[in-house]
């Protein structure tokens, strides 16, 4: 039984290490391109009679995705920004999670020892990726909402004129990176988390495998889907966050007590 934290490198090209995350990844890019190519085909068509299973599940789920993100961020014009980012988010992860259940990944292929294919979002250099590419488009998003003083002004402020708000901005500029770190290890732990346990009972059950991992694979399948909503709630989440932080500032005391005499 043999369980890397890293991915390992399989061959070089021009002195690049090509580990087998990214084989695999290969394969999940590829799958997802067809797939949704296929999903815009059927839609400019519309026509109901060639929308398959997996054409109507895709836009199921951008439907239900896209009406999340606008319950979460009300700002039509940042919601039309966020939503195209998280939702693609949403089916890579699922198909990059999807494609380590296939029947040739792990140790069934090895080179060396090295297995030839691994799952990519099994890599912490991919979900760290995927982080930082939403954490940024998130401050692109603030500055866009903001401008760029604006969302400068969430984390750095005078600690002269105002210590508390100081120290407050101090605790998002803390809380962006904690952000990052939660992005990026959750969705690595979970799938890594999710090979070992594919691993272990392969090893453990041995020949009575064939019978008790059809089992596992739907357990991850159904926590593939998980993960990929999670990383697409928090990237909206986040990004609501950071436009809602300053979007309407604390009423006038006049307008509450008119609102009051209104009432």
């Amino acid at each position: 039984m043999h369980i890397s934290i890293k991915a390992e490198p399989v061959f070089e090209i021009f002195g690049f290490d090509i580990t087998n995350s990214m084989l695999l990844g290969v394969i999940g890019y590829i799958i997802l391109l067809i797939w949704l190519i296929r999903v815009a085909h059927s839609v400019r068509e519309d026509n109901q009679k060639k929308k398959g299973f997996f054409v109507r599940l895709a836009i199921w789920c951008f439907t239900g995705l896209y009406n999340t993100c606008r319950e979460i961020i009300p700002n039509e014009r940042i919601c039309r920004i966020i939503a195209p980012f998280a939702i693609t988010l949403f089916f890579y992860i699922g198909v990059q999670y999807y494609v380590e259940l296939l029947p040739f990944v792990g140790e069934v292929v090895t080179i060396d020892g090295t297995s030839f294919f691994r799952g990519p979002v099994a890599d912490l250099g991919l979900t760290f990726a995927l982080a930082i590419t939403a954490i940024v488009l998130i401050q692109i998003v603030a500055t866009i909402k903001h401008g760029f003083k604006g969302n400068a002004g969430r984390y750095f402020r005078n600690p002269f004129k105002n210590p508390i708000g100081f120290f407050e901005g101090l605790l998002e500029l803390v809380s962006e990176f904690s952000r990052l770190i939660s992005l990026s290890m959750r969705l690595f732990g979970n799938v890594l988390a999710g090979e070992i346990l594919i691993i272990i009972v392969s090893w453990l059950t041995g020949y009575a495998s064939p019978a008790l991992l059809p089992f596992v694979y739907i357990f991850e399948m159904f926590i593939g889907g998980i993960q990929a909503y999670v990383f697409f709630s928090l990237t909206v989440v986040f990004s609501g966050i950071a436009v809602a932080d300053s979007e309407e500032k604390e009423e006038n005391p006049k307008n509450k007590h008119k609102q009051k005499l209104n009432a």
